[in-house]
């Protein structure tokens, strides 16, 4: 039993994680339209590519991401941003019951699809938007700071000091994290300019060109010529046409020439091999040395001396003893 019951729970076990493994990459929309370059959690992001629950949009500098949910919201991601599709919960039909995703930075356009408006939520670094059947631009400043501009339905911003409800067409609220959600006004240069960016909002500009329908004529009016740069006070006004025109400029000098490749060094010469020494001579033997004389022998006492025993007659004579040549006994002395 304990071995059936074991296998139970590792079965369970498997489907879990394969459950949670699924949901993890649950597909909830699809790129229609790329530009530049637009990557995602797994990697580059091409037209017809899924997109994830939980997954992390990125744009460049010059990017623009356009994108299709399975509820047919469509959302526009514009150049240097990034937003998180943070939740997506399928009800029975082809809706959502929830729909959230977290703005951090960036341009974006939003237009809602055929969920429930109380599914939708976009969180931003300044409050929370609530969007009821809207088409709206959001702007989120690297500081935090966040603009909506309303293009259809009904927005309702919620920030530090409370919310704000946008009802009328170009209308918009700008929010900061301390500062709370000013108070509803229509969208023009001036609003443009306290954003401080010149890269703010280029779907109204008409600095980024969004398909149509992603509705890309809507720009409440506005255009790059009536833009101007944050701190100037006279741009956007007509010139005077009696004043003369302005040189012009001459004609840029040729780029340089192209520095010609350097040569590849020669590969040096392998020095050679050291020659092999000599093998020294063999040291001469030495001469033996000469064998020492043989020291002569001694002479040997002569045999004759025996015949001075002759002279036995003359004892006293020891010479007698010696030199006694003759056997014959000499006389004695007899003094």
């Amino acid at each position: 039993m304990f071995t059936s019951l074991s296998r139970v729970t590792v079965a369970l076990t498997i489907l879990l994680i394969f459950s949670i493994q699924a949901q993890a990459r649950d597909e909830v929309g699809t790129a229609v339209r790329i530009k530049t370059q637009v990557t995602g959690s797994g990697g580059p992001i091409e037209v017809k590519s899924p997109v994830y629950r939980n997954e992390r949009i990125r744009t460049s500098d010059s990017g623009l991401g356009q994108f299709v949910f399975n509820d047919g919201t469509k959302l526009a991601v514009g150049w240097g941003s990034s937003i998180v599709i943070d939740k997506f919960v399928y009800d029975d039909s082809a809706s959502a019951k929830k729909f959230a995703i977290k703005a951090s930075k960036g341009t974006f356009r939003w237009i809602s699809g055929n969920s429930g408006s109380s599914a939708y939520q976009i969180v931003t670094p300044a409050g929370t938007i609530g969007v009821r059947g809207t088409a709206f631009d959001l702007y989120v400043g690297r500081d935090g700071t966040t603009a909506v501009v309303l293009l259809n339905g009904n927005v309702r911003f919620c920030g530090a000091n409370g919310c704000r409800e946008l009802k009328r067409r170009c209308e918009c609220i700008i929010a900061t994290r301390q500062g709370g959600v000013s108070q509803p006004q229509k969208i023009n240069r001036e609003v443009l300019n306290r954003l401080g960016s010149p890269r703010a909002l280029p779907f109204l500009s008409g600095n980024q060109a969004l398909t149509r329908g992603f509705l890309g004529s809507s720009g409440c009016g506005l255009s790059s010529a009536s833009f101007s740069n944050p701190g100037v006070g006279n741009a956007g006004r007509s010139r005077n046409p009696n004043a003369p025109a302005p040189n012009k400029p001459e004609t840029p000098p040729s780029p340089p020439d192209k520095p010609s490749k350097p040569e590849t060094p020669s590969k040096p010469d392998k020095p050679s091999s050291p020659s092999k020494p000599d093998k020294p001579d063999n040291p001469d033997k030495p001469d033996k040395p000469d064998k020492p004389d043989k020291p002569d022998k001694p002479d040997r006492p002569g045999k004759d001396g025996k015949g001075g025993k002759g002279g036995k007659g003359g004892k006293g004579n020891e010479g007698g003893k010696w030199d006694g040549g003759g056997r014959g006994r000499g006389g004695k002395d007899n003094c």
